[in-house]
């Protein structure tokens, strides 16, 4: 009597199996300013895995609401291969910071010239263009019926 007679018990020992939390050994590849940790799979094509599978974990109670950094995010969705460095992070985070810095003088810079903040767009069926050949609802409307 070999193990294929007991379908019964190979059917229940697999369902119960089922519910166990599986055990996921990744690679710790990475952690970002933010505190999110990033992990990485490889690939493995002798067990027909192509791809490498990515994911990170949030810090506790952010629960993946803030956005990724772009260097992060292009390597999980596998535009690059390569995880960024420290240092391309640090020069992207001092690039972004020059810019604002330098919008904020540029605005000031307009404001001391005489320039005025922006108006809001106008919103409404105001907004929207008028012809004088188009007259909806008037009463004196030849094509009306």
């Amino acid at each position: 009597m070999g193990e294929h007679r007991h379908v019964w018990r190979i059917v229940l020992r697999n369902f119960i199996n089922s519910l166990k939390p599986r055990q996921i050994q990744g690679k710790n590849i990475g952690k970002d300013y933010i505190g999110n940790v990033y992990y990485e799979i490889p690939a493995d094509p002798s067990k027909g895995k192509r791809k490498p599978s990515r994911w990170y974990d949030p810090p506790k109670g952010l629960d993946f609401q803030d956005p990724l950094p772009a260097e992060w995010e292009a390597w999980l969705r596998m535009r690059r291969m390569e995880p960024p460095t420290e240092e391309e992070i640090a020069k992207n985070l001092a690039i972004a910071e020059m810019k604002k810095v330098n919008a904020a003088k540029i605005e000031k810079q307009r404001l001391l010239d005489g320039g005025s903040l922006p108006e809001p767009v106008e919103k409404g069926h105001e907004s929207f263009p008028t012809y004088s050949e188009f007259t909806p609802g008037d009463p004196t409307n030849k094509y009306r019926n």
